[in-house]
């Protein structure tokens, strides 16, 4: 028998053992796939499974191309001849630019690589890749590792605690915690370490490349061909489905809160209790997404990605992965919700204190920085439009004018909390950034940014996306924000009393 035939009958026979029918089989898969999946169906069947789910498997780029208008999929204007033909497959993703990737190694007779990055990705979704790359979110390990301020707010928090002269001191956390913890959604930074042999069942010893910061799917991830993010932090790997990437259980992996409480929010609003009730009917594949046809009530997705048109098949919004097009605020309050930063790399900035942070500790925005009046009125009408697919006009403005005083309000309300903590600092009763020290490692100091990380946050995502009532009053939203502000103040007015005393 043939290599070739040996191959063909292969892949048929996957089809059949894995799904009961053969929906790709028709589609031919690259010599160097079949290879792959050679071994891989019996070592890794998860991951030949999910592939065989996936469109990759049942489409060629070829196909895809040819289809015309918003339902189009790939970005591309045209992608490489040896790549339209058949199935994206292993090989197709996995051998890409094997010289910009610097965990490339040798593999049965290939040149492959285990990470594969939104770079090799942009061969036929260019246009996603180029608005990611513009996306905050791609910059997440940056603009966390490379922020002094936000340093020492994770040392306070995942840093290793220790006792020195009768105070508790902390060290930095060491890569694996850091890597479970914070850089677990802000993206990890990948290197090639060395290299190691394993002994593999199927084809005996190998040796592969040792992946520092692997493995890890964040949003940030600095990758080995220097490119930054994972694509398959919404579109899991190995399917990519553009129906995972909708589900708001996707976006919950990070934004469950209590500093970004968008999941347990939208789970409690009405938004969410209609994709409780009523998601098992709406019809996640559709591109273009039409509201009211194919779905009832947002997701995360309909408001911050997806292309959406009316049933009249009218463009309502454009997809896109630069997920801030549509915000003009950034209500994660650092410490004050503000307009949202125009570069996604927010290292840049420096408030009027030379700090790296948008607002100043009286709230005064670092406005060079940031959009302006007009950007912020242009993202919010693109906004209001997916609210009015749904919502007459007085609901929206409505809406909008209840979100936007909330905003106001939380922001006063920091201030005055910001402004006790000023006064502990200056009496020397906590040590903060005039004396060169870490501003948020003492007890009152965790006190004070719980009130704008947690309390502030919750009431303006909960406002931002109109529901989830209790989490803007009792449930870590304005009974806790002002319960904390008093007890600031009665901390201060007690240690006062006490120096007096002395």
């Amino acid at each position: 028998m043939s290599k070739l035939t040996r191959h063909l009958l292969l892949i048929i026979g996957l089809f059949l053992a894995f799904s009961g029918t053969a929906p790709g089989a028709d589609i031919p898969v690259s010599d160097a796939t079949a290879e792959c999946l050679d071994c891989h169906a019996s070592i890794h069947p998860g991951i030949v499974k999910d592939w065989q789910n996936s469109r990759h498997a049942v489409i060629t780029p070829k196909k895809a191309m040819a289809i015309k208008g918003n339902a189009r999929k790939i970005s591309s204007p045209s992608v490489p001849e040896k790549l339209r033909n058949t199935a994206v497959g292993c090989a197709e993703c996995h051998t890409l630019r094997p010289e910009d990737h610097t965990d490339t190694f040798e593999h049965n007779g290939y040149e492959i690589h285990i990470v594969v990055s939104p770079q090799d990705c942009a061969t036929c979704h260019r246009n996603e890749a180029a608005q990611y790359d513009q996306n905050i979110m791609s910059h997440a390990y940056d603009n966390l590792a490379g922020n002094k301020v936000y340093q020492s707010l994770q040392v306070s928090i995942i840093g290793k605690t220790g006792r020195k002269k009768g105070q508790i001191k902390y060290t930095p956390a060491d890569p694996l915690t850091r890597a479970d913890a914070c850089y677990y959604c802000h993206g990890t930074k990948l290197e090639v370490t060395g290299k190691e042999t394993r002994d593999t069942e199927a084809a005996g010893e190998l040796e592969f490349p040792i992946i520092s910061g692997w493995p890890n799917q964040g949003v940030g991830r600095i990758n080995l061909d220097g490119s930054l993010g994972s694509c398959s932090a919404c579109h899991t790997r190995h399917e990519f489905s553009i129906e995972m990437a909708r589900s708001p259980y996707t976006c919950k992996d990070c934004h469950v809160g209590p500093d970004v409480p968008a999941f347990r929010i939208y789970e409690a609003s009405k938004h969410g209790n209609i994709y409780s009730a009523r998601s098992k009917s709406w019809n996640f594949k559709a591109v273009p997404w039409t509201i009211g046809k194919d779905f009832t009530a947002p997701t995360c997705a309909t408001c911050h990605i997806s292309l959406l048109v009316n049933t009249d098949n009218e463009v309502i919004a454009g997809r896109t992965h630069r997920m801030n097009d549509r915000l003009p605020l950034r209500i994660y309050g650092l410490i004050y919700a503000h307009p949202h930063p125009q570069s996604p790399d927010t290292t840049i900035i420096r408030n009027s204190d030379g700090l790296p942070l948008p607002t100043d500790f009286n709230g005064g925005f670092a406005s060079k920085y940031l959009i302006d009046e007009d950007e912020m009125r242009k993202r919010t009408r693109a906004m209001q439009r997916l609210c009015l697919g749904c919502h007459d006009s007085s609901w929206v403005i409505g809406h909008w004018e209840k979100f936007n005083n909330t905003v106001q309000q939380t922001n006063d309300e920091i201030l005055t909390a910001t402004n006790i903590m000023r006064d502990i600092w200056k009496h020397g009763f906590a040590q903060g950034l005039d004396r060169g020290a870490n501003p948020f490692d003492e007890a009152i100091e965790k006190k004070w940014h719980l009130t704008w990380l947690f309390y502030a946050n919750s009431i303006r995502f909960a406002s931002a996306m109109a529901g989830g009532g209790d989490y803007g009053v009792f449930a870590g939203g304005r009974y806790q924000l002002s319960l904390s502000i008093a007890e600031l103040q009665e901390w201060y007015n007690m240690r006062l009393q006490l120096e007096k005393k002395r």
